[in-house]
């Protein structure tokens, strides 16, 4: 190995470390508490070099937030690799984003945070960070796609609009403020039912057939998805006042 390529590998670890100190500091603070000083402490650098690596805080954080992105890409990767029907490789999608929400909490929340007014369109990061959610985006429009030509989704939707009906219903349910989680607490359902029970309400709705709403599970349990129990429909006594 000569001089340069070894020089190069070593910016590129280093280059990684700092990345790697600025995770575990974002992932245990709020963005606005860590700095470039508390980074390159943690990476025990002086903060100049911080900036021959990054341009500023908030490049370091996006480079953060790809990570979990293209943790969540693979995640849909996946599920486009197996062998089941366009409506079953949906849900598979759905409990995927589900999964990586409980697998990577702390991503999420950054991701979350990334999509606020707090950054701005200039930042050289946010096309990148688009094109990752484009990329998950697009391959579960592929998915309904795959669904209305196989017959398993309704051929009236647009695989466009009901991608993103259902990326934006993903992200709403899992990036619920703690105010509404007390409230779906407070009628004796966990956050797990909660999600689960989306997938029983969207499921029948996008399906195709005379027995749409009657969505028989089995065909999603062979491919690894399993919907919680279903919440009984039961009328709750309310107290006199």
């Amino acid at each position: 190995m000569g001089i340069s390529d070894r020089r190069q590998r070593e910016k590129e670890q280093r280059k990684l470390e700092i990345i790697d100190a600025a995770e575990r500091l974002f992932f245990s603070r709020s963005y606005e508490d860590v700095s470039m000083d508390d980074i390159a402490r943690e990476v025990e650098l002086n903060k100049a070099t911080l900036y021959l690596y990054f341009k500023n805080k908030d490049a370091l954080y996006a480079t953060i937030v790809l990570r979990g992105i293209r943790i969540l890409e693979e995640k849909y990767t996946e599920c486009m690799e197996q062998q089941v029907s366009g409506i079953v490789r949906v849900a598979l999608m759905g409990q995927a984003y589900y999964r990586f929400s409980q697998e990577y909490p702390e991503y999420l929340r950054l991701i979350h945070f990334y999509g606020s007014e707090r950054f701005s369109k200039e930042n050289p990061y946010t096309a990148e960070i688009g094109k990752g959610y484009g990329t998950c985006r697009s391959i579960l429009r592929d998915a309904i796609q795959e669904g209305i030509d196989d017959g398993t989704i309704r051929a009236d939707l647009d695989p466009f609009l009901t991608s993103m009906y259902l990326m934006i219903s993903f992200m709403g349910i899992l990036s619920l403020e703690n105010r509404w989680k007390l409230v779906i607490e407070s009628e004796g359902f966990s956050n797990e039912q909660f999600a689960s029970e989306f997938f029983r309400f969207i499921t029948p709705a996008i399906s195709s057939g005379e027995n749409s709403h009657t969505m028989d599970t089995r065909d999603f349990e062979l491919s690894g998805f399993f919907l919680a129990t279903p919440v009984p429909s039961q009328k709750r006594k309310r107290k006199k006042s």
